[in-house]
């Protein structure tokens, strides 16, 4: 039940696996005679200095994965070097974990607390999900009669168990608490409760709250231009290998956030897991940046890639 939970996504999965697929689709296109005897692969987000642009997504409930939870993931983020988001359906609390945290609720009031404690425990920004206004039809936690655990930060503030009689709990839950009427009016509420700097995830993809919607590598582009560098993207989808990372990079990205990858780390080994998943990725990007002819960061751009569609159009 609980490997379903993580593993699946909403109906047939199609997006799911696109996510992955789409990666594929893209190809290299490497320099050679660049001096690659170092690599540098460390970048800054929102000024944060950290090893690799791979990051920690926003994933609920570690403590079904491995006792340790949230705490064993975090450590593992801080002895990589790198940024961990918090979910607010985790299963340890805010205060127990250092990093950030993402929640708007139905309450107006819970949201206010949980942003306010966040602040307290010294996170650094908040990242706010705005592509499920409702969830998407699980269907396999439907069939399984998935029950999550309490969710511990919002004890004393409203009741998070559900147990209906039949379906999800998850569904069941997310139908009570999450809001569908959010728009960009509540943004501009929730920036006026705190000084945090706000990250919006989900603009132009709902890879898990709606099947059939495009892989977000390849909308990554379109959202880039709109943006045109003001403020820092961040890919979220499908990213299984360091040449993942690259080629989002390649098409704009500043950083990616690995989700199952690391739920499946720490089920396998804890704190441990995680630090592997997150190596092997690093180790994987180190050489990809080095075959590509990218000694830094910045030496990755859209040239050293090429799209699906970029190579249709040349055979026309």
């Amino acid at each position: 039940m609980y490997y379903d939970f993580y593993n699946g996504g909403a109906e047939d999965q199609h997006t799911l696996n696109e996510n992955v697929q789409a990666f594929r689709r893209i190809m290299f296109r490497p320099r050679v005679l660049v001096d690659v005897s170092k690599i540098d692969m460390s970048t800054k987000i929102l000024g944060y200095p950290i090893s690799a642009p791979i990051m920690i997504a926003p994933t609920g409930n570690h403590k079904l994965a491995h006792p340790e939870g949230e705490t064993a993931t975090a450590k593992a983020a801080a002895a990589c070097n790198t940024i961990m988001i918090v979910s607010y359906m985790s299963s340890c609390t805010f205060e127990e974990i250092a990093s950030s945290c993402n929640a708007v609720y139905k309450r107006r009031d819970i949201t206010a607390q949980v942003v306010k404690r966040a602040e307290k425990a010294g996170f650094k920004a908040i990242v706010l999900t705005v592509d499920v206004p409702r969830l998407g039809r699980r269907e396999a936690d439907i069939k399984n009669k998935m029950i999550s655990p309490q969710l511990k930060n919002f004890e004393g503030l409203f009741s998070t168990e559900v147990r209906p009689s039949k379906g999800s709990g998850v569904q069941a839950f997310a139908s009570r608490a999450f809001d569908a009427s959010f728009s960009w009016k509540d943004i501009e509420w929730l920036r006026s409760i705190t000084e945090l700097p706000i990250l919006v995830k989900g603009i132009l993809t709902r890879e898990d709250g709606l099947d059939y919607s495009p892989a977000t590598i390849t909308v990554l582009e379109e959202v880039v231009q709109v943006v045109r560098g003001r403020i820092p993207v961040l890919l979220d989808g499908g990213v299984r290998r360091g040449t993942d990372v690259f080629k989002a990079l390649a098409l704009g990205a500043q950083a990616v956030l690995i989700g199952r990858p690391i739920i499946y780390g720490l089920a396998a080994k804890g704190e441990d897991g995680v630090k592997k998943v997150i190596d092997m990725l690093k180790n994987e990007f180190e050489i990809t940046m080095a075959l590509s002819g990218c000694p830094t960061i910045d030496d990755i751009t859209r040239n050293h890639v090429r799209t699906e569609n970029e190579r249709l159009h040349s055979m026309l």
